[in-house]
């Protein structure tokens, strides 16, 4: 165990001498490195969960968790199949039929590639959350033969269109005409506005109903598949399995995991490549307690000389400098740590202020998915920060620690 004597050294050769005023000033930007590259790994790790949770919260809000579709593009008895799903057991939470498909959208002389969605009103509500996005109408508003939509904001911005406004939707299909092939258009009248914080579906998406989708694509009362939403979005692949083996055969199974597996794969990624990055601004700031304790253990070659010859041997000479260099990583820790978790928490509010001074758009939404950013804190990373940051404090203190040790007082008291 260490003695008093050692810890008591450790914690005055940490504060300022009157003679050299330099080393304890090392010791502070040592200190102040450390703290500061704590926190920003630990503001760069909350600012990657939030953008994760988020987007996964945004894809998934429009997305289904698990989609049962027809082989061949096509569900002919779409709710024999729902019933069917429904009867699987606990974890499904929703069970909705849908219409995919692409077009084009035309106002006056704007045009728009967008992907269709035909959805039944009553029940997309159990499986998205479009519903508490909407800006301007109602999605209930969609009815059956009336050729309503219902446009994502940036696209109707970008076509010029408000409520009750006419829009032309063509899809990629011909209609053989006396005048010739033509593609087919239908005439929707604006209904609703939706706007759910991703710009890929509020610029590129756009939803009617699926009866007048199904008319639309000739598909009679047949539907694309059903989606399902569940109680945790995580059972996905388990739930996925479940169906594949108990639905009839002819149907595709997948689920978000699946569908969204290399997006998701690349931010984990990226996460990874982050938190490397960081670690060595931490391993940078580590080591400047091996200058700070090297030119330490030079100016108290003296004093090391004389506890060596009152009897103190050489492990509580090292003890005594692996003290000073712990203390300063452990310090740098808290205060990194305190901060970092304090940003974290505080990013939602920081961003915008930062803008309003800035006078800019730090997220710009037709440049990254989402154009707000929010921190999500997790106990798991500040701990694997902070022990990563007290072992590499702690192994740099253990070459000059080791310098220490080896001083011969004969040779250190020569020119005393």
């Amino acid at each position: 165990m260490l003695r008093p004597l050692e810890l008591h050294l450790g914690l005055r050769y940490t504060r300022a001498k009157r003679r050299n005023h330099f080393i304890s000033f090392i010791s502070a930007i040592s200190m102040g490195g450390i703290a500061l590259a704590v926190l920003l790994l630990i503001t760069v790790l909350s600012v990657m969960n939030g953008f994760e949770t988020e987007l996964r919260d945004r894809i998934l809000g429009m997305a289904s968790h698990v989609t049962v579709s027809g082989s061949d593009g096509v569900i002919e008895d779409w709710p024999t199949v729902a019933d069917q799903v429904r009867g699987q057991g606990d974890g499904i939470a929703g069970v909705a039929p849908f219409v995919s498909g692409e077009g084009m959208l035309r106002s006056g002389r704007d045009m728009s590639g967008t992907l269709i969605r035909g959805v039944l009103p009553e029940e997309e509500t159990a499986v998205s959350e479009v519903s508490t996005h909407m800006t301007a109408g109602s999605l209930a508003a969609l009815k059956a033969g009336e050729y309503g939509i219902v446009l994502g904001a940036e696209l109707a911005r970008m076509l010029g269109v408000g409520m009750d406004d006419t829009v032309d939707l063509m899809i990629p299909q011909a209609t053989t005409t006396p005048a010739g092939i033509v593609p087919r258009f239908r005439r929707f009248t604006v209904v609703g506005m939706f706007e759910v914080g991703m710009y890929e579906y509020d610029r590129g998406m756009v939803m009617i109903h699926m009866r007048d989708a199904a008319r639309l694509y000739r598909m009679g009362d047949g539907a694309t598949g059903v989606r399902l939403k569940l109680d945790d979005m995580f059972d996905a692949p388990r739930v996925s399995d479940r169906l594949q083996g108990r639905l009839p055969p002819g149907l595709r199974i997948s689920d978000w995991t699946r569908q969204h597996a290399s997006f998701f794969h690349a931010i984990a990624t990226e996460k990874t490549v982050m938190f490397i990055i960081l670690s060595l601004i931490i391993a940078v700031a580590a080591f400047n307690i091996v200058s700070m304790l090297v030119m330490l253990v030079t100016d108290k070659q003296g004093d090391i000389a004389i506890l060596r010859t009152l009897g103190l041997s050489p492990r509580s000479v090292m003890a005594i400098f692996v003290i000073q260099g712990s203390l300063i990583g452990v310090i740098g820790t808290v205060i990194g740590v305190f901060l970092g978790v304090l940003l974290s928490l505080n990013i939602e509010n920081i961003v915008p202020l930062i803008e309003r001074l800035l006078s800019t758009d730090l997220l710009s939404a037709d440049v990254y998915y989402i154009s707000q950013l929010r921190g999500e804190l997790h106990l798991e990373d500040v701990i694997q920060v902070s022990i990563l940051t007290l072992v590499l404090s702690f192994l740099s203190t253990l070459y000059p620690a080791w310098r220490a040790a080896r001083v011969q007082p004969a040779e250190a008291l020569r020119y005393e």
